[in-house]
């Protein structure tokens, strides 16, 4: 028989209460220096209690040792540590290439070794569009013939990125072939931002999505009755297309996705400037040295003059609380500061004992990383140190890079135990490409077999993604490109 009478039951559990001091830590732990710089100055505007330090102690620096050169060295391809993947990566990178491709040709000094400062270099005009484009083509074209093409071919787009003149008038009044007008001009066309340098909007979006690997036969007859579209024949569309009603949706949808004019939005504009978090130097020893960037650590303090003024002249009770609670919000404000400048450079300081190869030899010797990694060893949770290197950028003797950056997944080896970092084979596959002929143009196939005789196990749809990634066009569109007669 059961008793179904009420009753009072003690049971003790632990949780985690989000407080809202405990979700503002965490909103500081992954906002950028500048969205913190722009919190604080709210705070002080808000709480009598802060006051704006002038001169503030910076957190103590760490000094990353060399402990960790000799296993970065050995996870490269190549068994002697000096493979193909570093190859000519000294020579590239004092000649200034970035490493990422989308900023292909700036600068990757350190940060005391540019001459400017950070005033002089946000206080420069924005660059034009031609400006962008002349920098591209200077670093695409060797051949005096192909940079005179491309000059010309500059000079003459229009504000919305169009090229109105034919090949043939281009190349008469050049006096060269117009199929080497065409080529310097299909080559232009994948020049940031894509799209640029077409006769009409047909050729801008049809560009566009071969740099997407989307320009099928049903996506060319779309591109080919663009009228029908601006009618909105769906009848006729389905019928020149030869696809159903759900796969017309998403071909549309795609279509409205693409900028129908690259170069408008592109003139005239100014890449926001990056602010690194945590400044890198190496030190005379051989070791590096890592501290806060003084200028984005928000200078704040709790002004206790007056919070003791306050509470000598707090009568009521009222009065009494609001001052507890604004020395409590101060005071917690404080801390989490502190706490925010602290975790990021142990974070970084880890970063930099695993990734040291990198930052002495280059993109060939970037190892495997994922947060978990770096959290087990400091004795964090994964979800910490995802926040913290959200929005954080350190500046090193290669540039200033995301910390994100430097956790790449890994690609299993041939070898057994050994694994390569995925950007490194995204560099290695560049090197492979910009090393072809126009006799010796390599496909994914060939791409896959040449990485796994350097001990990479990777699959030939990986390496399609990885080009597409870097904006390699397919080997039938290179082979094509550089086979254009020359002068």
């Amino acid at each position: 028989m059961v008793s179904l009478a009420p009753r009072l039951d003690f049971r003790q559990t632990q949780q985690l209460v989000m407080t809202p001091q405990l979700r503002q830590a965490i909103k500081l732990l992954q906002s950028s220096n500048l969205e913190v710089s722009a919190f604080v100055e709210e705070e002080l505007e808000r709480n009598p209690m802060l006051e704006r330090e002038e001169s503030s102690a910076p957190a103590e620096p760490v000094q990353v040792e060399r402990d960790s050169f000799e296993a970065a060295s050995a996870t490269t391809m190549g068994e002697d540590g000096t493979g193909p993947l570093e190859a000519d990566w000294s020579s590239s990178y004092e000649s200034g290439e970035a490493l990422y491709p989308s900023s292909r040709g700036a600068r990757a000094d350190s940060w005391d070794e540019d001459g400017r400062s950070l005033e002089e270099i946000a206080g420069e005009r924005p660059r034009s569009l031609r400006e962008l484009l002349t920098e591209q083509a200077r670093l695409a074209f060797g051949d005096p013939k192909e940079r005179l093409i491309a000059g010309q071919l500059i000079a003459l787009i229009d504000g919305a990125g169009r090229l109105t003149v034919p090949d043939s008038a281009i190349a008469d009044a050049l006096g060269c072939d117009v199929g080497l007008v065409f080529g310097v001009r299909s080559r232009m066309q994948r020049f940031e931002p894509t799209g640029l340098f077409c006769a009409d909007l047909r050729e801008c979006l049809a560009v566009q999505l071969a740099e997407l690997n989307r320009l099928d036969p049903a996506m060319q007859a779309l591109l080919d009755n663009l009228e029908l579209l601006a009618r909105r024949d769906t009848a006729g569309l389905l019928r020149v297309c030869g696809v159903d009603a759900e796969d017309l949706s998403a071909m549309v949808a795609e279509i409205r996705r693409l900028n129908p004019k690259p170069g408008v939005s592109t003139d005239g504009e100014q890449a926001p400037l990056v602010v690194p978090d945590v400044l890198m130097r190496r030190l005379p020893d051989g070791t590096w040295l890592l501290e806060l960037n003084p200028e984005t650590l928000p200078r704040v303090l709790v002004n206790r003059g007056f919070h003791a003024t306050c509470q000598t002249g707090a009568r009521t009770k009222e009065d009494k609380a609001f001052v507890a609670e604004k020395l409590q919000a101060a005071n917690w404000l404080v801390r989490s500061l502190e706490q925010r400048a602290n975790t990021i450079l142990r974070v970084a300081a880890e970063i930099v004992r695993r990734q040291e190869g990198f930052f002495r030899h280059g993109v060939g010797h970037l190892r495997p990383l994922i947060l978990r990694d770096v959290a087990d060893e400091l004795g964090m949770h994964e979800s910490t140190v995802s926040r913290v290197t959200a929005n954080k950028y350190m500046a090193t003797p290669r540039g200033t890079l995301e910390l994100k950056y430097f956790f790449t997944t890994a690609i299993a080896g041939t070898r057994g135990g050994e694994s390569f970092s995925a950007e490194a084979i995204r560099h290695r596959i560049r090197d492979m490409v910009d090393a072809e002929t126009a006799e010796d143009v390599l496909s994914d196939d060939a791409i896959v077999e040449r990485l796994r005789a350097e001990g990479v196990d990777i699959a030939r749809r990986t390496v399609a993604k990885y080009r597409d990634a870097l904006r390699i066009p397919s080997s039938v569109q290179r082979k094509r490109e550089k086979s254009v007669p020359v002068l």
